[in-house]
């Protein structure tokens, strides 16, 4: 790989958005060096790189940084077009629908949703979790018009962006449920995103990025112990 079109990842192993920018560079074929950074003293790169935000991911093309991971993925589908899979719609009302959920599943489920179950225990967490299936149900309606047969087929062929969004968020749900006792992923009340979310996982290139279980269980249950602890003192 040359230095006129050397590609450079800095990211956590443990963050989902990392791991997201992370399949869409291995869908595409596209070679990369990743940098693992150091969550509490994080390198002169990256501040350098991402300044306002100053967190991961971010990625470097060309020496030029982009950071945030959806930004960053639809960067990665326009510059390197001729490379399969496409991860956005060429249609335009198409590809802003699949903006519009991609965004949807960021904000309302992790960033708000899983992030609420993380710090909260008790009651709080009782009516975070409430929230969370509250968007899984609006989620599962607004698949719809994605999957009208009800059956997701997804092979490595036609995984787009909301694809490696939402395996970026339950991709471990086996280690939440075990974490948090609660089962997201529920055949029963999401029959649609739990036959999507399965069929994701079983793709070569998400199976090979997807962490060891015990690995998920260890890392959320000490990020939560953490959390807890900083909100009560």
């Amino acid at each position: 790989m040359g230095e006129e079109n050397k590609v450079t990842l800095h990211g956590f192993w443990w963050s989902p958005y990392t791991k997201r920018v992370e399949l869409a560079l291995k869908f595409k074929g596209i070679p990369y060096e990743y940098i693992e950074e150091d969550y509490v003293n994080k390198s002169p790169s990256l501040l350098n790189y991402n300044p306002v935000y100053k967190k991961v991911p971010v990625l470097v093309h060309n020496a030029k940084p982009i950071p945030e991971s959806l930004i960053i993925l639809e960067y990665i589908d326009e510059t390197w077009k001729t490379n399969t899979p496409t991860l956005l719609p060429e249609d335009p009302y198409k590809s802003a629908r699949v903006r519009f959920w991609a965004s949807f599943i960021q904000q309302q489920l992790l960033d708000t949703g899983l992030a609420m179950v993380t710090k909260t225990q008790g009651e709080a967490q009782d009516k975070a979790i409430n929230l969370v299936f509250e968007k899984l149900q609006v989620l599962e309606e607004g698949m719809g018009e994605f999957f009208p047969n009800g059956t997701p087929c997804i092979d490595d062929k036609n995984v787009g962006l909301l694809e490696i969004v939402i395996w970026s968020l339950f991709g471990p749900h086996k280690a939440q449920e075990e974490v948090f006792g609660v089962k997201f992923i529920d055949p029963d009340k999401f029959p649609l995103i739990s036959a999507w979310v399965t069929a994701i996982m079983e793709l070569p290139l998400v199976k090979e990025l997807t962490l060891p279980h015990e690995k998920l269980v260890g890392f959320l249950q000490m990020a939560r112990q953490r959390t807890l602890q900083s909100t009560t003192t």
